[in-house]
Order: C-alpha cells, then sequence, then structure tokens
C-alpha cells in the first residue's frame, strides 16, 4: 500500500467555547498564558519582599567578583581549578556580614588580599578576622605588593596553610560541648 492512496484523516479541531463560536487560531484569541500560582517573592503567604535577603552581602560579592583588583585578578589564576594541594577556592565567599576574598570552604581557610587601604582600617580587620576565627576559619593575609611581586611565595605559604592541621578551638560555654554535663553530679 503506498501513501498516495491513504485517505488522510481530518486532525482534531478545538471545542467551541461555551457560546457555540468556532474557535480561531489567531494569536490574540487565545487566552493569556497562565502565570505561577505563587507570588514571586514572599513566599507561599505573599509578604511581599524577603527582606532578610536584601541584608546579605551577596549583590556585593558579585560586584567584587567582576571588578577583581590586579592581585585578586593574578592569585585567582594560581587558585582556581583546585591547583593548590588539590582544594578548591572560591572568590569573594560571603561569610556572615563579612565577604572573604577566596574561601576554601573544606578547609575553613580564607585568603584576604589587603590593598592600601587595609593599613588604615587595621581595627576593622583585627574585629573582622576575630569574627571569622570565631565562626571556624582560619585567616591568612597578603598585600597586593606581595602577591604581584612574590606569588610563588604567597602560593607555598598557602600551600603550607592547607597542611598545618587547623588549630583546636576552645570549647563553647554551655550546650553539647560543655565540659560540665547535666549527669554529673554536684
Amino acid at each position: 500500500m503506498d501513501g498516495s492512496n491513504l485517505e488522510r484523516c481530518p486532525l482534531p479541531q478545538p471545542l467551541p467555547p461555551a457560546g457555540g463560536e468556532p474557535a480561531s487560531f489567531r494569536g490574540d484569541d487565545y487566552p493569556p498564558p497562565r502565570t505561577h500560582p505563587l507570588p514571586q517573592a514572599g513566599g507561599d503567604r505573599g509578604e511581599g519582599p524577603r527582606h532578610f535577603r536584601e541584608n546579605r552581602p551577596t549583590r556585593r560579592a558579585r560586584e567584587l567578583r567582576l571588578n577583581p583588583t590586579d592581585a585578586e585578578r593574578r592569585l585567582w589564576r594560581a587558585l582556581s581549578r583546585r591547583q593548590v594541594a588539590g582544594v578548591r577556592f572560591n572568590r569573594q565567599v560571603p561569610v556572615g556580614p563579612y565577604i572573604a576574598d577566596f574561601a576554601a570552604r573544606s578547609e575553613k581557610l580564607i585568603v584576604e588580599v589587603d590593598g592600601g587601604q587595609h593599613d588604615e582600617r587595621a581595627a576593622y580587620d583585627e574585629a573582622r578576622t576575630h569574627y571569622l576565627e570565631t565562626q571556624g576559619w582560619r585567616v591568612i593575609r597578603f598585600w597586593n605588593n606581595d602577591v604581584l611581586g612574590n606569588l610563588e611565595g604567597v602560593v607555598l605559604t598557602i600551600e603550607r596553610s592547607l597542611a598545618a592541621p587547623p588549630s583546636p578551638r576552645s570549647p563553647p560555654a554551655c550546650g553539647r560541648g560543655s565540659a560540665r554535663s547535666s549527669r554529673d553530679p554536684d
């Protein structure tokens, strides 16, 4: 049986609307596309924008990733693609209210590259480092001119930091790690 003798069945036609008029196939006669049933922001309660996200530094971190300094760009070429001790580093990583220049999350190591402005902001940097260390991170810092002039030495220092075990943290004052448990007699 050849295809030319086959009787073609008519294609199914859409059902006419309730008014009885046939539906046309012009684009303006189609119903508007369905939107997603949930609101775009605010979850399923319709609360509006999620304010807790506005305070997170992710937008600023993205801007910093797009506009690195020369020293950051050069160090990133050395740290990216697991080139240092097989450890993955990320750039401009939000950690609490701060943004770390480079972070190895698996090793809890932060690498900071400081320019001249950090010389004037020593107290801020000290408080920042203290916060990061209380969160379990190790922080090492390099000056821009060290990265630009001695990249091999900087990478070697990072490798040594990765090889060294992290220093033990003091136990928390209360909770599961406290020295005294509820089962200890008075």
